[in-house]
């Protein structure tokens, strides 16, 4: 009888984005996003076949895959003194964007700590930068938020 494979849960993750000197970039509290879908063609044909007791031809539909598309992502992540996320947005907006499309890789863990999963996301640059609001009365950690767009998605295992 074959193993039934582990479910993984999604709390033991590493997500490696690799934009500047700091490590610390590579670890976020929650990721959001991974999306990849296919388009639908409908296409809509007549055929000389006929359709009960109507002279005219019966109408047969067929769905084709189209493009498939992306959605974007969004990483979050406790605000620390780097400034890499933010400069990373900033030279986007500053129109150095073809430069600045980076490789993302995700990789997922199963409760041994062994790599069970692993997405890429190639040509990926950033659409939004945020941080949480503040407040005064509250002991809750600064997050940084990033949204990114990404060109390829793939999972490699």
């Amino acid at each position: 009888m074959a193993a039934i494979p582990e479910i993984l849960t999604n709390y033991r993750f590493f997500l490696r984005l690799d934009i500047g000197q700091n490590d610390s970039d590579g670890y976020f509290l929650e990721c959001q996003g991974f999306k990849r879908t296919q388009e639908v063609i409908e296409i809509c044909e007549v055929t000389s076949q006929k359709w009960g007791t109507a002279s005219k031809g019966k109408a047969v539909r067929t769905k084709l895959p189209g493009n498939a598309k992306n959605g974007n992502i969004t990483l979050r992540k406790g605000l620390n003194a780097s400034k890499d996320l933010w400069k990373w947005f900033e030279d986007v907006e500053d129109g150095k964007w073809a430069q600045k499309r980076e490789f993302i890789s995700l990789s997922i863990y199963d409760q041994a700590s062994n790599k069970e999963a692993r997405f890429e996301l190639a040509g990926a640059w950033p659409t939004s930068y945020k941080i949480a609001d503040l407040n005064a009365n509250s002991h809750e950690i600064e997050i940084e938020e990033l949204e990114i767009a990404f060109e390829e998605f793939q999972r490699t295992q």
